[in-house]
This record gives structure tokens, C-alpha cells and sequence, in this order.
């Protein structure tokens, strides 16, 4: 697998009530996206950036990380051949990206996500 970014996925109870620290303060100025549970906020100078999630949409358990990568279907494979959990089997979300989750030894869940080309 070749991961091309990764991205913090902080855990909050409200996006609202999160936002304001996370752009006011930390001066991530640009909401990418808000589906309701989960906001991506950036510096479009700086390209610095986290996620903001109150849960997950689809997965049983939320992610600490997501790990963008290059072919999410060869890192699937690699995954189920190496034995790791499965926490959400791959998957074409209905808000267009290909995931899967998977459990790293030491109990994080990792959301692996490859985003369609546009």
C-alpha cells in the first residue's frame, strides 16, 4: 500500500460548537466538506488540515486516522492476506469514495480511502 496523505479524524460531539476553535483559532479558514458527522477543515496557504467527526455513516466504529491511498482495492487485499480486522468491508459510499477500515494491531481503526477521479 502507498499512503498520499493522512488526515486526523478528531472525534467531537458537535461539529458547530467545534468549528469556531478549529477555524477561528487554528486559522483552518476552509470548510472542504460537512456531511452532518464529518467536516474537513483547511489552510488553503499551508494545506494543513483535520477532520472533525461525531461518528461514522456506515462503519460500527469511528476512524482515528484516514489514510488516502493510491489503489484502496490492492490495499484491501493486502490487508485481508496480512489477517487484519475488517472493521468495515470495501465499500463505494453514497457521498463518492471507495473505503474500507481496518484494525491496526495496536486497537486504532484506520479508515482507508481512495477518493473518484474527477
Amino acid at each position: 500500500m502507498h499512503a498520499k496523505r493522512i488526515t486526523a479524524n478528531l472525534r467531537v460531539a458537535d461539529l458547530d460548537a467545534a468549528k469556531d476553535f478549529y477555524t477561528g483559532f487554528l486559522g483552518l479558514e476552509t470548510e472542504e466538506f460537512n456531511l452532518g458527522w464529518v467536516a474537513r477543515y483547511t489552510a488553503m496557504d499551508s494545506g494543513a488540515h483535520v477532520q472533525l467527526v461525531t461518528g461514522d455513516a456506515t462503519s460500527p466504529e469511528p476512524s482515528v486516522i484516514s489514510v488516502h491511498a493510491d489503489d484502496v482495492d490492492a490495499a484491501y487485499a493486502e490487508a485481508r492476506a496480512a489477517g487484519y480486522e475488517i472493521v468495515h468491508p470495501l465499500t463505494t459510499e453514497g457521498w463518492g469514495v471507495r473505503r474500507f477500515l481496518v484494525r491496526a494491531p495496536d486497537g486504532n481503526v484506520i479508515n482507508v480511502v481512495q477518493h473518484r477521479e474527477r
